[in-house]
């Protein structure tokens, strides 16, 4: 496995305060729930740049469903 959680320790530390402990499993279900969403994301742009008859995912393809896909993960 690749060897991301010091980085994403890193994130939360400074995002808290000091005092707060986070468990290594929080630290998990943090990064999984990254990853789904960069995954559903990553499949939005696929379809819009399907729509547009492109075969590349470009950056506007990802700004075209960014925020809809945040309003949908806010819920």
């Amino acid at each position: 496995m690749i060897n991301k959680a010091p980085k994403l320790r890193y994130v939360i530390k400074r995002k808290t305060t000091s005092d707060v402990n986070v468990a290594a499993a929080s630290e998990a279900m943090v990064e999984l729930a990254a990853v789904l969403f960069l995954n559903s994301l990553a499949e939005e742009a696929r379809g819009k740049a399907f729509e547009e008859k492109t075969a590349i995912i470009k950056a506007h393809h990802v700004r075209a469903v960014g925020k809809k896909m945040l309003k949908k993960a806010r819920g």
